[in-house]
């Protein structure tokens, strides 16, 4: 009787080990889930008409369109230069200063957010995401 006893207590010690280990590693998982999603919400959003506004002034930002070249060609936001979305794996040539005021667009504003999360996790500062240029009322450059 007293081995059965033992063989229980060593069973339920076991599963409560268990149990608290898997649910350390759950806590884990979802800081490091809150921690990446801190890091991607540092870039700003704006409407692509304050973006507008803006762009009316010469200022020390850079317009980045993160679209295909073909689809940079058939037109674009004036100065704006073209950094494709899928390319971003590493700081890009173009953007030397990641201190840099850096205003991203796209086709419809999906690139662009995936885009920004990307820049802002090489560690860039000073991102504006302001959505697609089908939004776009102002001047088209080709």
């Amino acid at each position: 009787m007293k081995k059965v006893f033992v063989i229980i207590v060593i069973v339920i010690v076991v599963f409560i080990s268990i149990f608290v280990y898997k649910r350390k590693e759950a806590e884990l998982y979802v800081d490091d889930q809150i921690e990446e999603k801190e890091v991607i919400n540092m870039y700003k959003q704006i409407s692509m008409e304050e973006a507008k506004e803006i762009f009316k002034t010469k200022g020390d930002y850079i317009i980045v369109d993160v679209r295909r070249p073909d689809e940079f060609a058939e037109g674009h936001i004036p100065s704006a230069i073209n950094i494709v979305n899928e390319e971003i794996t590493t700081a890009p040539k173009e953007l030397k200063d990641k201190s840099q005021v850096i205003y991203v667009y796209c086709r419809s504003g999906r690139r662009s957010k995936e885009a920004s999360e990307k820049l802002v996790n090489l560690g860039y500062t000073n991102i504006i995401e302001f959505g697609g240029i089908i939004d776009w009322t102002g001047d088209i450059e080709k």
